[in-house]
């Protein structure tokens, strides 16, 4: 399995990994021969990135930090949320609890997984692909900061509802009221929820704000932001980084980068440390070229070493074959030149 950039995938390629609807239904099942109008279909819904199938990496697994099953789960618990809330309805938080205390349990046992943000998006599914992904990161960099349980679970609610305030109509973040900022209606409709903590509903109001005091919609110092927010605000940052809408998105190793200039000044330089030591700046799938001048396919990563995968460089053909593998934690001399899209 390939992870390729859409304009590179042909006619007769096999689906390597399911591609779901915002409310958890699948769309395309993996393992589907893909047409020219299927591809032109995912193009259209706005899909970018996708998994393909190849018989050189069919025994690549993608190791989930959580599972397809609990990820449609909680994306179908969010789309009734979010109904409810863009019809003005009141929503139940208690189906959602359940879906968090999944999704929790599943971070746990597996919290030595790096990340890999490489969930299929559509223009349908982002906005719940990208609550889910913020919720995950922050609940790692909760765990690795130490956090108790029940302040994860807080953090974990917090995270996936940090957006909630963009679902109201009378949202303007470009407005002169920051009281129509999303942040701010965010925290409007969270704060009244009595099954939620207060905390949970400062995570959407104070999610944008920076540690050097400039962010909005209030302009308050590093001090005197929450920590879940201060959390959030790297996953999200992150997040953003990787799959902007407008189009100017990064790969994992220069988003990295870039977070790496805004800790200190935008973001909480502790947490940065943190999040930085849990990323997978080279997601397994992706085709890479190393300095050697040869390309590959990373399989494998080294917790504590993010920027030095294991790389499957394939060559030639039939009994021409030749198959090895460049464990860059081991090859100190050897370097990851550029990602192949």
């Amino acid at each position: 399995m390939r992870y390729v950039h859409i304009e590179n995938v042909e006619s007769g390629q096999y689906l390597g990994r399911t591609i779901f609807t915002a409310n958890g239904s699948v769309l395309l099942s993996e393992g589907v021969q893909l047409t020219v109008f299927m591809i032109n279909q995912l193009k259209r819904i706005g899909v970018t990135m996708i998994y393909i199938k190849d018989q050189e990496f069919e025994d690549l697994e993608i190791p989930e930090l959580v599972s397809e099953e609990t990820k449609r789960a909680v994306m179908k618990r969010m789309t009734d949320t979010f109904n409810s809330i863009r019809s003005g309805k009141d929503f139940n938080t208690k189906s959602l609890n359940l879906s968090i205390d999944s999704l929790l349990e599943e971070v746990m046992q597996n919290k030595e997984v790096m990340v890999q943000l490489t969930d299929i998006r559509t223009e349908d599914n982002a906005m719940y692909v990208h609550a889910l992904n913020v919720c995950m990161m922050s609940v790692l960099i909760g765990i690795n900061m130490g956090l108790p349980a029940s302040q994860l679970r807080e953090l974990a609610i917090g995270a996936l509802l940090h957006d909630v305030g963009k679902l109201e109509l009378i949202t303007d973040d470009e407005h002169s009221d920051k009281r129509r900022h999303h942040t701010w209606r965010g925290f409007e409709v969270l704060k009244n929820k009595r099954e939620l903590s207060l905390l949970i509903a400062h995570v959407a109001f104070q999610h944008h704000e920076t540690m050097d005091g400039e962010g909005l919609p209030r302009q308050i110092p590093g001090e005197e932001i929450h920590l879940y927010a201060r959390i959030v605000a790297v996953a999200n940052t992150y997040d953003n980084l990787l799959f902007e809408r407008d189009g100017k998105r990064m790969l994992p190793h220069e988003a990295c980068e870039r977070m790496m200039v805004l800790a200190g000044a935008k973001l909480d330089r502790e947490i940065v440390i943190q999040f930085l030591r849990t990323v997978s700046v080279y997601p397994t799938g992706a085709s890479v070229k190393l300095t050697t001048r040869e390309t590959g396919v990373v399989v494998g990563q080294h917790r504590g070493l993010p920027g030095r995968p294991i790389v499957r460089v394939v060559k030639g053909s039939g009994d021409d074959l030749e198959v090895k593998e460049v464990d860059l934690a081991k090859m100190t001399t050897v370097f990851i030149e550029s990602v192949l899209m």
